[in-house]
């Protein structure tokens, strides 16, 4: 019983020192009560992937950062409407705090109103990419999908992007400090 037990224990993770720009901009963010499923956990790792792999299960709405010793840190996460939602095998390849955002042609085909946006938007807490974001490449050549923060945190553990993986800002924050450019992510 008690081994049953042992592999149910959640460990709460930390959050990270923040910059006074980061806790004035997330300060901005509106505030939403998450359920406690996705707030991050260290937990008994569920992928089997290498450490230092991040892992993307889009239908259960985690992202696994694997650990050392079969142990992962997973995240709540909201990933892209199944018409949009992106599946695959990509790398790191750059990273930015508060990056700037420009919506793709398609998606400004799609939502007519970001028009205006189509040159591109400074970072800050109205921005849609939040506080950081990953980029995300496949043989040396850019998705446009990103692991990235978020100005709608009430989205997380839905389906509610345009095929990105959005994380709480805090989290972001986290995840960005953690890994470098070069990490192997999965998304399934």
């Amino acid at each position: 019983m008690s081994a049953l037990l042992g592999a149910c224990q959640y460990k709460s993770v930390n959050a990270p020192a923040l910059s006074a720009r980061d806790a004035e901009y997330i300060a901005l963010v509106p505030k939403f009560e998450h359920q406690i499923t996705h707030l991050p956990y260290e937990i008994t790792d569920p992928t089997g992937q290498a450490p230092g792999t991040i892992v993307v299960d889009t239908r259960e709405k985690y992202l696994y950062y694997v650990l050392p010793n079969k142990k992962a840190i997973r995240y709540g996460v909201a990933t892209g409407d199944e018409a949009f939602g992106w599946t695959g095998e990509a790398v790191i390849q750059r990273k930015a705090e508060w990056p700037r955002w420009t919506p793709p042609a398609e998606m400004i085909a799609r939502w007519p109103h970001l028009a205006p946006r189509a040159g591109g938007m400074e970072g800050g807490p109205d921005n849609p990419l939040g506080a950081r974001a990953l980029y995300l490449y496949q043989n040396g050549h850019d998705t446009l999908y990103r692991i990235h923060g978020t100005n709608e945190p009430e989205t997380i553990g839905r389906s509610a992007s345009s095929g990105c993986i959005r994380m709480r800002n805090i989290d972001v924050i986290d995840l960005f400090n953690r890994v470098p450019a070069g990490t192997k992510v999965i998304v399934t």
